[in-house]
């Protein structure tokens, strides 16, 4: 009897999404995912889930589009329910929760500046009060900007990048520490940034280098408490924060320059997120691991 295939299409990595140039508008940060061209694959009908994080309780910030969307819907669909936050984008974190719901799963919108200490407190505190608990928390919100030379970067956009990506997560761990039971979860979204920094992104590129550091060692410090704690480093991602955050010329070529010569989309980075929240991952911590199109990180 013949064996049955998929599609050689389908496995192949390097032919599995598209490949630029890309012809996508130009947009206002943090982006849409409506308006991207080619549109994302956040999982929608991709996503296979198998109930690994069932009855499990996540925050994930950011959690309206791109990588935090795909995440959101891969969680669901392995029996999370999900606290997304985000800053004000209404109608994309209402989609990403009609996603979580159609997987027969609660979804609560908390939308909030989390530079604000008080309000990730707020985030984690209504998490336990809407769920009971809480295993998972996610920090994968970012804020970022190109710029063509350092002087160019203002002492306010240095600060809001840091704000936004390495003080919240401090504040959100903090909150959540006393809440998060022996094996639960920690995961911070890096970025191969950590380890080959962008020129056009300085203040990105730094905030990415201190999440990981931060990862390493508050793995070490949470050991004790049962606590995991890992990052996840993703190459090229096809977000909207390219087409919001990029010139042009780069968005037309985004993700070429990699071994596979086109970007991830958010579904391929959510299985990392999903494994390490998951308790066959009970050995993994301190860990950074590159979704990069086979880009080495050192």
């Amino acid at each position: 009897m013949p064996i049955l295939t998929e599609p050689r299409i389908k496995k192949n990595p390097l032919k599995k999404y598209p490949k630029p140039p890309f012809k996508t508008a130009k947009q206002t940060a943090p982006g849409s995912d409506a308006d991207l061209q080619p549109i994302a694959d956040h999982g929608e009908e991709t996503y296979k889930g198998s109930f690994r994080l069932k009855g499990k309780v996540a925050i994930i910030t950011g959690g309206d589009s791109g990588i935090g969307r795909a995440i959101a819907i891969a969680y669901a669909r392995e029996g999370a329910d999900v606290l997304i936050s985000y800053l004000s984008e209404h109608q994309e974190a209402r989609e990403t929760a009609r996603w979580v719901e159609r997987a027969g799963r609660k979804a609560i919108l908390v939308a909030g500046d989390i530079s604000e200490e008080s309000h990730c407190q707020s985030i984690v505190r209504r998490a336990v009060e809407s769920f009971g608990r809480l295993d998972i928390l996610v920090n994968n919100a970012a804020h970022q900007s190109s710029f063509d030379d350092i002087t160019e970067v203002s002492s306010e956009e240095w600060d809001r990048t840091f704000k936004v990506n390495v003080y919240a997560p401090f504040y959100l761990v903090k909150a959540a520490i006393p809440h998060l039971p022996k094996g639960g979860a920690i995961i911070n979204t890096a970025s191969i940034n950590s380890a080959w920094p962008s020129p056009g992104l300085p203040a990105y590129a730094t905030t990415k280098g201190a999440i990981s550091n931060f990862t390493a060692g508050l793995a070490q410090s949470l050991a004790k408490r049962g606590i995991r704690v890992n990052s996840v480093a993703p190459g090229p991602i096809w977000t909207p924060l390219i087409p919001a955050t990029m010139p042009d010329k780069k968005v037309e070529n985004f993700g070429e320059n990699t071994p596979f010569k086109r970007p991830g989309q958010p579904v391929e980075v959510a299985p990392v997120f999903v494994m390490l929240a998951s308790d066959e991952a009970s050995y993994i911590s301190g860990a950074m691991i590159p979704v990069t199109g086979g880009e080495p990180i050192l």
